[in-house]
């Protein structure tokens, strides 16, 4: 890992800030968010190596792309996220979701003993990582992407003020993020619709695959993935949702389902989600995953919050595309009309649109600016 200037604490540097957050507004998709806001930060937050993933905002799963910096293969990308879900870890990315700070330091968190998490003794110890900073980057209550900034031996632990402006970069960078959710005019290829299946054994080897779930896997970005016995590598994406569900199957995670929606390299989403089975005398079983297109609906509502809609707001909208009438809406959310039509003019001004008929059409529109 290539060496970095070391810092306590954050020199001042609101200018820098700014640059960071400059360079995520030119951004022009997720990736390249990732790449310009790595190099911003990594001028008045010195690190060595850094993982930036985006998520599924509604589970909190993640999802593509990912941007990888100074670590290892995707062998240990797996690794790390199977301690993420399935250990007992200081700082998961779910609480950290919740929290009233969507960042911490590993020894801050752990006073100055990171061997306390499972993730630091079982990975980053040995990768000669002395301190992890990660946060979550979220709009609301609404996680959209996960970083985790690692720093090597001989270096100071990331301090206070290093936290605190992170966590102040989160809520920005998430509704950026956000963004590239939104309909464009690009089209995309037509590919398999028909659901994908891949089994996984308990121990989370996968041992079956049909064609449908590798015509879709064929559409995934590149990306962190794993080898298997089936002939095609894994991304990340997919085991760790087939982590998830045997980390619900286990009792250690309740945060939210094993799911997470895809997007493919021409712009289409995929649902990934996953469950675990229950073998002889109630022992767990195999993980079935399925990889399918996205409902029309559930895609819906992922464009709704990429437009920075507000719960009440997203309320109105779902009602509005079901085709209720105005009265309707009011009697179904025990509001008043006049606070309906409000609503409905905050939804066509965040939405750019005029129209019921012009807001279904945008958010059910079939293609998605890629990321």
């Amino acid at each position: 890992m290539p060496g970095a200037r070391r810092h306590a604490e954050v020199p001042s540097g609101h200018a820098e800030v700014l640059k960071v957050l400059s360079g995520a507004e030119r951004a022009t998709d997720t990736r390249d968010l990732f790449v310009r806001s790595s190099a911003g930060l990594r001028r008045i937050v010195p690190f060595d190596s850094a993982v930036w993933a985006a998520t599924d905002p509604e589970t909190g799963l993640i999802t593509a792309p990912m941007l990888v910096e100074n670590l290892g293969s995707g062998e240990g990308c797996a690794a790390y996220w199977e301690s993420e879900l399935l250990e007992e870890n200081v700082l998961p990315f779910r609480d950290l979701a919740r929290a009233a700070v969507p960042a911490a330091g590993l020894r801050a968190a752990t006073d100055d003993l990171p061997a306390r998490s499972a993730r630091f003794r079982r990975l980053l110890a040995g990768q000669g990582v002395d301190d992890e900073l990660r946060a979550v980057l979220r709009a609301g209550d609404r996680p959209w992407a996960v970083v985790s900034l690692f720093r090597t031996r001989g270096g100071a632990p990331f301090g206070p003020a290093e936290t605190a402006l992170l966590a102040g970069l989160s809520g920005p960078l998430a509704a950026r993020l956000r963004r590239f959710a939104r309909p464009s005019a690009s089209g995309g290829t037509t590919g398999a619709h028909a659901p994908g299946l891949v089994l996984f054994a308990p121990s989370g080897e996968p041992t079956s695959v049909n064609e449908e779930a590798r015509q879709h896997l064929s559409q995934l970005p590149e990306g962190p993935s794993v080898p298997s016995r089936l002939g095609l590598r894994l991304p990340i994406w997919v085991v760790a949702t087939a982590l998830r569900a045997r980390a619900i199957a286990r009792g250690l995670d309740r945060a939210g389902g094993a799911r997470t929606r895809i997007r493919t390299v021409d712009g289409r989403w995929l649902a990934c989600h996953a469950s675990c089975l229950s073998g002889p005398a109630g022992r767990p079983g195999p993980v079935a995953l399925v990889i399918e297109p996205v409902a029309a609906a559930d895609r819906a509502v992922l464009i709704a919050e990429a437009y920075g809609l507000t719960p009440r707001e997203l309320e109105v909208t779902r009602l509005v595309t079901r085709g209720l009438p105005t009265a309707e809406i009011a009697a179904t959310l025990f509001i008043s009309p006049h606070t309906v039509r409000d609503h409905l003019k905050a939804v066509f001004g965040k939405t750019e649109v005029s129209s019921r008929g012009e807001l279904v059409a945008r958010l059910f529109a079939e293609h998605h600016r890629p990321v």
